[in-house]
């Protein structure tokens, strides 16, 4: 079996760019969230922008090891938006939903009945971490519409970004005490570990 002149080809191309469109997004919507307010939002658009870069990475590895010197056509609907932190929060949700209920699952499931099992796979698994892409970012959305990035109903611990200091109360520092940073370098403090 080979990819050339399959749908599967296609459905890879297609996947290669829209998750290299969307390392971009996120990278310029974590320089937005920065200028915001959350460098914790910034941060999660920086990580899911190396998470969408590796996803685009695996989907051209799979054509580029059977194809060489070749042109396909894509025909998708790839989103634009750009514009305040909630917003842009909004469209990831909107097109890590898409990839995670639909995209994928219709091109593993192609990619299945064409016989590249392994192409399959992986669309699955990785419309799994879209998944959680979606569900992350749909909690952040939540937090900025309901000002609670930097405030919480009961005493919880708030780490500065910057230098490390952990404060323990309902609301993070508007200035951090030991480095002078503002309010938006705080985040929820969690050991992971």
């Amino acid at each position: 079996m080979t990819l050339k002149g399959s749908k599967t080809a296609v459905n890879l191309l297609t996947s290669f760019a829209g998750e290299s469109q969307a390392n971009m997004r996120y990278t310029m919507y974590a320089k937005q969230a920065e200028k915001d307010a959350s460098i914790q939002i910034r941060n999660i658009f920086e990580e899911t922008a190396r998470n969408e870069r590796e996803h685009a990475k695996r989907f051209y590895k799979f054509l580029t090891a059977e194809m060489t010197h070749e042109e396909l056509n894509v025909d998708w609907n790839f989103p634009v938006t750009y514009a305040d932190t909630a917003a842009n929060l909004e469209a990831a949700i909107a097109g890590e939903n898409d990839e995670a209920t639909d995209m994928y699952p219709t091109f593993a499931k192609i990619a299945k009945e064409e016989g590249f099992d392994e192409v399959a796979e992986a669309f699955t698994e990785i419309s799994e971490v879209e998944e959680k892409h979606r569900d992350r970012y749909k909690k952040l959305l939540d937090n900025v519409k309901n000002d609670r990035l930097f405030e919480r109903d009961e005493v919880v611990l708030w780490k500065c970004n910057n230098c490390g200091y952990i404060h323990e109360g309902k609301t993070a520092p508007d200035v951090c005490p030991a480095c002078v940073h503002p309010q938006k370098w705080f985040e929820l403090f969690k050991e992971t570990y």
